[in-house]
């Protein structure tokens, strides 16, 4: 479960993100904050992986808003990410959020489907980066790639967020996978467009790929959802 730290000023907004984050599997909420100070100390105390933070939280101490806090927690050496939770549209808070490491950065208001994007593509490349060794340049790509978002308009020309969704909701629960023709069986479509869905999900890392070897001995391409890992959420 990755730990996260919900800090905004407006205890309404901290019970939404608190039960939207509830909502998404992989993350456990464990401390709320609505003001700078007391954002520090919650990280300190609870050592967060994952903090979801306010931009603009008000100042109970000298200059602590949330690019204050984003930079007292670098430069005390803190090891936790974090995603900006903000109605702030400031080119300037945007640059300097970017500058000091924020891994997404999500305009308020939002939906549900919009957050859950960014945790599920969050959780991808945070657990790819645990299992890393001797990361090659196609596996730092594919980190990199998992935090972009992956909303219906960055979907490319032949992939349907509502296909996708049915597709993501089909392979998901099944732990042994499914192979192209297996999934085109169940969802009613070809295999061909079947194929080009288990392509995009594999090049995104929500899938995996391994074989399986039919009776006949010929091996088959068997997709694997990834579980909290996978990106993409269309819902």
């Amino acid at each position: 479960m990755i730990r996260t730290l919900v800090v905004d000023d407006d205890p309404m907004a901290v019970s939404v993100h608190r039960q939207f984050t509830e909502r998404v599997e992989g993350f456990e909420v464990v401390g709320e904050a609505t003001s700078g100070m007391a954002a520090l100390r919650a990280v300190s105390a609870l050592r967060p992986e994952l903090v979801l933070l306010d931009m603009y939280l008000p100042s109970d101490g000298p200059g602590v808003g949330g690019i204050d806090v984003l930079r007292r927690i670098r430069a005390a050496g803190q090891s936790v990410d974090v995603i900006a939770i903000t109605s702030a549209k400031d080119v300037d808070v945007l640059r300097a959020a970017m500058h000091l490491g924020v891994v997404h950065y999500v305009v308020k208001p939002f939906t549900f489907r919009i957050f859950r994007e960014r945790l599920d593509s969050y959780a991808a490349a945070h657990a790819q980066l645990h299992r890393m060794r001797a990361p090659a340049q196609r596996d730092i790509d594919r980190l990199y790639g998992r935090l972009r978002s992956s909303g219906e308009d960055s979907l490319p020309k032949g992939i349907s967020a509502a296909t996708l969704t049915h597709v993501t909701e089909t392979l998901r629960p099944l732990g042994d996978g499914l192979t192209a023709t297996e999934l085109a069986e169940r969802v009613g479509f070809s295999q061909a467009v079947a194929r080009r869905y288990l392509k995009f999900l594999h090049d995104t890392g929500a899938v995996e790929i391994a074989p399986r070897y039919g009776s006949a001995g010929r091996p088959e391409h068997l997709y694997r959802w990834v579980g909290a890992e996978g990106g993409l959420d269309c819902r």
